[in-house]
């Protein structure tokens, strides 16, 4: 099951100093509290519409498939915003961007209320908000490197990432409850208040920031972009890790209702739970040296518990395995911290939305992966060979992680860029 789970950047010319801050210290910040309280209205707004369209789907059709893509189907095409138009995370208003893309989900979902739209309207309305979303969640994180300072990017992100995860998992349990009171249509009304909600409070609290590109944003400028940022050996390393091995995982999450229906809730409870302690102690208790010295650990600690999956545990032993697993998916902070160091700050909306892009369309491809192995072998089996290939790719891909060379940036540009890469030691 695809999951919205989951970068230290160079001092901004309007971040504040950089000091050690805390959920509270952030939250004081009127631009940060601006970006969270919309970023969670977002998450709120889209989980319940598509608890409302896979309601929906699955009364007119009855169809598994057609369901499953209902809900998560959005995610596969995030990585179509990446590859045409992420340029415009970067543009000289990220601002007035934001507040653009926001009243085009607004639209989407409203439209989505309307009773009598045909199905194939909807899977197509799903399919564009996908991809005007993953614009959106870079442009909202190319601020949010504007507005935090430097030692406050990973408790920021930190942050963001617990309250995704809770507001998701609040989201499905008071979707299911409203359904007994609403129609889809209802809640589909619902979550389109919920956006325009958080359209208001970006316009009432984020300030415009000028990122100075000097070429106007479009399908050309991100593709060069993208050509440059996996022509880089470290940064190409740093997706590969932040990508693959959180696919793969969340591809054995996929497995879960396969492996055990009656106790798949609990082990997608305690994978959240573990989710959720691992970014707040990762994010909120360790520093940026201490958090690089633990990220191997992490990378390993996401993908080893499954291997126990192969005896096929008890449901309860397997719950304490997902649990201590879910913690390690916090290693994508200091990867990001690391990606975040090496990019110039006139392409960091795009860099970052490219990055949540590919690692949203990895966790749909590993969760396909997985199912189709599961057609083969039994589920415990299959979710025990996806992760090892995980821990593999960790294995094979540390020494280019130890070595990486952060040095490389130092003085390069982007072509049509007019800012140069941070050394990596401002950090």
């Amino acid at each position: 099951m695809p999951s919205s789970r989951r970068v230290t950047p160079a001092p901004s010319p309007t971040a504040p100093s950089d000091t050690p801050t805390g959920y509270r210290s952030l939250l004081r910040n009127r631009e940060f509290s601006g970006l969270y309280i919309s970023f969670t209205l977002t998450v709120a707004a889209s989980t319940l519409s598509g608890f409302a369209l896979g309601a929906l789907v699955n009364h007119r059709t009855g169809s598994p498939f057609l369901t499953a893509v209902s809900m998560y189907g959005a995610t596969l095409a995030t990585v179509l915003g990446a590859l045409t138009l992420m340029s415009v995370a970067d543009g000289k208003r990220p601002r007035r961007t934001l507040l653009l893309l926001q009243l085009v989900s607004l639209a989407g979902v409203a439209a989505q209320a309307v009773p009598g739209l045909p199905l194939v309207a909807r899977f197509a309305l799903l399919l564009t908000l996908g991809f005007f979303q993953s614009l959106g969640t870079g442009t909202r994180l190319g601020l949010l490197a504007e507005v935090v300072p430097v030692s406050a990017y990973a408790p920021a992100r930190s942050l963001m990432n617990v309250t995704s995860g809770g507001t998701a998992i609040l989201g499905y349990a008071v979707g299911a409850v409203l359904l007994r009171y609403l129609s889809p249509y209802e809640l589909f009304a619902v979550a389109a208040a919920l956006t325009a909600l958080g359209t208001v409070v970006v316009a009432a609290t984020v300030r415009e920031h000028s990122i100075r590109l000097t070429r106007r944003p479009g399908l050309r400028r991100t593709w060069t972009t993208n050509a440059e940022l996996f022509a880089h050996p470290g940064r190409r390393t740093l997706l590969l890790n932040l990508w693959v091995p959180n696919g793969l995982i969340v591809g054995c999450e996929a497995l879960f209702l396969s492996y055990d229906p009656e106790g798949a809730g609990t082990l997608l409870a305690a994978a959240s739970a573990g989710m959720l302690l691992g970014d707040l102690i990762v994010g909120r208790l360790l520093d940026a040296e201490r958090r690089r010295r633990v990220a191997f650990a992490l990378r390993l600690l996401l993908a080893a518990p499954f291997l126990l999956f192969a005896a096929h545990p008890p449901v309860l032993v397997a719950a304490v395995a997902v649990g201590l697993a879910g913690v390690g998916f916090a290693a994508t902070l200091p990867l990001q911290e690391q990606l975040l160091e090496q990019t110039p700050e006139a392409i960091r909306g795009q860099v970052q939305g490219v990055e949540s892009a590919g690692r949203m369309t990895c966790q749909g491809i590993g969760a396909a992966l997985a199912g189709g192995l599961a057609q083969f072998v039994a589920p415990g089996t299959a979710m025990a060979v996806v992760a090892g290939v995980s821990v593999a790719v960790t294995v094979l891909c540390r020494p280019s992680l130890r070595t990486g060379p952060g040095a490389a940036v130092r003085g390069r540009t982007y072509r049509g860029s007019t800012a140069a890469a941070r050394p990596t030691s401002d950090a």
